[in-house]
């Protein structure tokens, strides 16, 4: 795995546990829509598959 992916918030956080809301932030995401690029690691790979209903890896 090597370069970068692109991760989307699709869904609000809100109504969520606080461990999801902390790794959304982790993220550098705040808004909806809200589209960063993080490096193509196993540790992001891991915190996108913790809230799958709130993200989605734009390719």
């Amino acid at each position: 795995m090597a370069g970068t992916i692109r991760i989307k918030l699709v869904h609000s956080p809100i109504c969520t546990p606080q461990k999801h809301k902390n790794i959304v932030k982790g993220l550098g995401l705040r808004k909806i829509n809200q589209i960063v690029e993080r490096p193509d690691s196993p540790v992001f790979r891991g915190m996108v598959k913790k809230v799958p209903h709130l993200l989605v890896v734009v390719e």
